[in-house]
């Protein structure tokens, strides 16, 4: 059983949880987060004040190793966070050494896609496999790559970005380009198409459950869109059913280039299941290679709303198992 501190870093709060750890089990004993301040600096100091406060609280005296996740991009081999469009003023800034010399454990860094990826394989509905795919389906979408049962990061921590991949020439915009896999599968993404559809909608004189009138438009989110379609909106499942028929599409680029034998997908998947499952696997059924999609799973993550409060542990886990 290992002693590991979680940090999470993220452009709104950040957290520090504290877990007993193994390789088949987590059990979080002590989590505590605060607002995002503006200077890095001062985020990370306040990080290692609370590890402190937590530890010391706990009565633990000895720690086995610590993770940080956060978003891209970043350079996790030098442990660099290269100003992440949700942290601006994040740019060069080296979270690994204040860590490793305020603590002296191993510390590594992997951005939040590699994160929820290992925390869904070490505890999650990856558990087994050797190759996995985690995809996020939040405010964005990216992917985490498990390949031959390790990560895999890339050559400079970009591989896994499934959201860049441009699906169709026209669509939402997501990750700076219309009609990517982002543009139509990420919280942003469902809302920007529930926004399109509602305008055309109140301009034939329509009404749907989730924007009423024309000063509701930008004020439509995924969520009021998947509320709209569980209670038999018509529009709002007509946005989920696009939703689900690119999800299917993005799907099976990866089946055929990564022969995964799992794919979990997080937030959106496992709100909406209901609504996307069946669109989803009819379409991935069509398009991708019938040898690889007979070994692949496609499956929401197994630790649900929860696997972000993982992902920092897995990552000091793995510091532990193949040194970050």
């Amino acid at each position: 059983m290992s002693i590991l501190v979680g940090i999470d870093i993220g452009g709104t709060k950040c957290a520090v949880s504290i877990g007993k750890a193994s390789n088949q089990s987590v059990e979080i004993i002590g989590k505590d987060k605060f607002l995002t301040p503006d200077s890095p600096e001062q985020a990370i100091e306040m990080l290692m004040e609370t590890t402190t406060n937590l530890l010391e609280k706990l009565e633990i005296t000895v720690i086995d190793a610590i993770g940080i996740s956060c978003g891209s991009p970043l350079d996790s081999n030098r442990g660099l966070i290269l100003s992440p469009p949700n942290l601006p003023n994040w740019d060069q800034v080296d979270v690994i050494t204040p860590f490793q010399k305020r603590f002296s454990v191993p510390v590594s860094l992997q951005n939040d896609a590699n994160a929820c990826a290992l925390a869904e394989w070490k505890w999650g509905a990856g558990q087994g496999c050797r190759n996995m795919v985690f995809l996020t389906f939040g405010t964005g979408m990216g992917a985490g790559l498990i390949l031959d049962g390790k990560l895999y990061a890339g050559t400079n921590d970009n591989a896994g970005e499934v959201g860049h991949v441009r699906l169709e020439d026209e669509g939402p915009v997501g990750y700076g380009k219309a009609g990517s896999f982002e543009g139509f599968c990420s919280g942003g993404g469902v809302a920007k198409l529930a926004q399109e559809k509602a305008e055309k909608h109140l301009k034939d004189g329509k009404t749907t459950l989730f924007c009423r009138t024309p000063e509701e438009i930008s004020e439509i989110t995924t969520k009021k869109v998947g509320e709209a379609a569980q209670s038999g909106d018509p529009l709002a499942i007509e946005v989920f059913e696009i939703v689900a028929k690119k999800l299917g599409k993005g799907l099976a680029f990866i089946v055929d280039i990564l022969n995964p034998e799992r794919i979990v997908i997080g937030s959106i998947y496992g709100r909406q299941q209901s609504l996307l499952e069946a669109i989803t696997l009819e379409v991935l059924s069509k398009e991708a290679l019938p040898q690889s999609l007979a070994v692949c799973e496609i499956v929401p993550a197994g630790l649900g709303e929860q696997v972000g409060d993982y992902a920092s542990l897995s990552v000091a886990l793995n510091t532990l198992e193949v040194g970050g």
